[in-house]
């Protein structure tokens, strides 16, 4: 997440910054080409691993028997996969599976004995309880072509050790979504009325009706954090309960929040006036303990917490102190960082806290369909076809792959960028890339550079990972339109591209100083002896290396400034790798990129923006 101050009527706690006003500098094209994400459509040829490292990229079909032999007519008995059912899966799916393959289901396998049955299996099905590690990729010895995980979260699998042992991992994210919602809105509503509580005490012999008050549901707030197909799930059933419904979410289209009389607001908006939060998000880098102690200092004393997606975007001591402190009235969890939870768990033992046991996709309908769904995603990925819902995907020509590493990496790192200046409640619909390139249309791919960019801009806050095969598919489930243009440069054709830029359409910006003359951000990245590098913010050239993390800074154009930020840095045993100044013009305004090795604290980045002569800056994590 990236931590931004701008100096104006704003404070620096408020993370927004105003537009800017400065000029961009023209580009010398001499002719463009533009090519939408939806005119070519993506053909199961090569693509790339999840961990984007030539050393985990298996370049053999991953369809292909150990021995290298292509499998022989799976209707005969002898070529039938083997498929291990680890954890208990819906019948239907089962019999989809048996149909198609021999089934093992194992339940309860230890570590080791896990280990043991795998050498013999193609593909192995699992829940949330089954750890896919490492080791067990290993002891498959190659065999193992496919991880179905049945469910969402694919937490408890290994997906740098299946990327390098060539085997595809498939989720099944949809068929849960109305069951996850159901129970969101279970528990909001038997938290309010202190349901589990009064039933604990009846069947005590008590009978204690004045300290089971609760609270009503209609005409408060619900703060709807994350939008996706559960949170507008749950939005749907909060209007019919009498609730004011906000939501959070950069990705949420505007115009499918209006259909449901959703206000999409900032992150510190929702938290700060909502009288019941509801977590929908993935558990990401970003999103990991996002919940804490500071966040919790700005919600309004006596919210309410619901929580059905995954237990660590709470920091849960934080949240035993805020319960204790009075500022979190009640809390309804149903996943936790550690699952099960330790027996001595302060927050099982909370009078204010209802729990349950990760019951979110737990109904008869939603357990049928999930197994089916990953019955289906399995199935076909065993026959060779590429799924929406795979997760990584290990194939592609080395060739192809050499020529381009540093320029996947360059555009994956400019999404990045890109989307963590983004500030403001708006959601991110319209980006538009441009490559300069001396080659000719035809010999310039860009597929695989436009899906790198979308990964980028979406996987730092969403549970979506992004291949080649998937990436228009889920950016266009998101409302997001990726546009191309392709521009001729008199350079060495010997490179296939001599520049990206990354421009992001109708947004606030974090750091006014990357937004453009017609008001987008805008950056701009090349490669410069095999390594990405930042070359432009905004109207600003800089040249700092992709590497680690960065800092901008829009200060006064003076003498001393880098020996400002760079002492700061220093006194906090934060290293600087990089350090590059840009300016528009000389005495006026510059911006400093900064690389740095370390994460900066509060304290480094507060004494940052207290310079006199910064006139802001934003920190962003690569």
């Amino acid at each position: 997440m990236a931590f931004s101050s701008t100096k104006s009527l704003l404070t620096p706690s408020s993370f927004t910054s105003s537009s800017s006003s400065l000029r961009s500098s023209s580009s010398p094209f001499l002719h463009t080409k533009t090519i939408t994400s939806s005119s070519k459509p993506i053909s199961p040829k090569p693509f790339i691993s999840h961990s984007l490292s030539i050393n985990n990229v298996i370049t053999k079909p991953i369809f292909e028997s150990p021995s290298g032999q292509k499998a022989k007519n799976p209707n005969l008995q002898e070529s039938k996969p083997t498929i291990l059912v680890s954890e208990k899966l819906g019948d239907a799916g089962l019999q989809l599976l048996r149909s198609f393959g021999n089934i093992e289901c194992c339940y309860d396998l230890s570590k080791e004995d896990l280990c043991k049955k795998i050498e013999t299996c193609d593909a192995l099905i699992v829940r949330s309880g089954t750890k896919v590690s490492r080791e067990v990729f290993e002891a498959a010895k190659g065999r193992l072509k496919v991880v179905g995980r049945a469910g969402v979260g694919i937490d408890n699998v290994d997906l740098g050790a299946a990327t390098e042992f060539g085997c595809l991992v498939v989720n099944a994210p949809t068929a849960n979504t109305i069951a996850a919602a159901e129970h969101a809105i279970a528990l909001l509503t038997a938290m309010a009325r202190n349901v589990a509580q009064a039933d604990a005490s009846m069947k005590a012999g008590q009978w204690k009706r004045n300290k089971y008050i609760g609270v009503s549901l209609v005409g408060k707030t619900v703060a709807v954090m994350g939008f996706g197909k559960v949170g507008s799930e749950v939005a749907r059933r909060a209007k019919g309960l009498g609730m004011h419904v906000i939501a959070h979410d950069p990705y949420a289209p505007v115009d499918r929040a209006r259909a449901l009389a959703v206000d999409l607001v900032s992150f510190e908006q929702a938290i700060s006036t909502a009288d019941f939060i509801s977590l929908h998000m993935p558990l990401t880098p970003t999103t990991l303990n996002l919940f804490n102690d500071d966040t919790f200092a700005k919600m309004k004393t006596g919210v309410r917490i619901i929580n059905v997606a995954r237990g660590g975007v709470i920091d849960e001591d934080a949240l035993l102190r805020a319960l204790d402190s009075g500022k979190v009235a009640q809390a309804a969890l149903d996943v936790f960082a550690q699952e099960p939870p330790p027996k001595e768990s302060k927050l099982l033992q909370q009078e204010n806290v209802i729990v349950t046991p990760h019951l979110g996709a737990s109904t008869k309908e939603a357990q049928e369909g999930v197994a089916i769904e990953i019955a289906e995603a399995v199935k076909g990925a065993l026959q060779g076809e590429l799924s929406a819902t795979a997760v990584n995907a290990p194939m592609v020509p080395q060739a192809v792959l050499s020529e381009l590493a540093p320029y996947v990496l360059l555009a994956e790192k400019l999404g990045r960028l890109a989307v963590q200046l983004v500030g403001g409640g708006k959601g991110i619909k319209s980006v538009k890339v441009v490559y300069e390139s001396a080659r000719d249309p035809d010999d310039f791919d860009t597929r695989l550079l436009r899906a790198m960019v979308t990964k980028g801009i979406i996987e730092p806050i969403s549970n979506s990972f992004i291949n080649l095969v998937n990436a228009d598919i889920i950016a266009k489930q998101k409302g997001l339109r990726i546009r191309e243009e392709r521009v001729y440069v008199d350079t060495s054709p010997d490179f296939p591209v001599h520049s990206i830029q990354v421009q992001i359409f109708n947004v606030d910006s974090k750091f006014a100083s990357a937004v453009s003359e017609d008001g987008h951000i805008t950056i701009e990245g090349r490669v410069k002896y095999g390594i990405p590098h930042l070359t432009q913010v905004g109207p600003y050239a800089v040249d700092v290396s992709l590497e680690g993390n960065l800092i901008l800074c829009r200060q006064v154009d003076q003498p001393g400034m880098i020996g400002q930020v760079g002492n700061i840095l220093g006194d906090h045993n934060v290293n600087v790798s990089f350090m590059s100044v840009g300016r528009t013009v000389r005495r006026n305004q510059a911006i400093m990129a900064i690389g740095v090795d370390e994460v900066p604290n509060v304290e480094a980045l507060k004494k940052i923006g207290d310079v006199s002569a910064i006139e802001e800056f934003v920190f962003l994590k690569l």
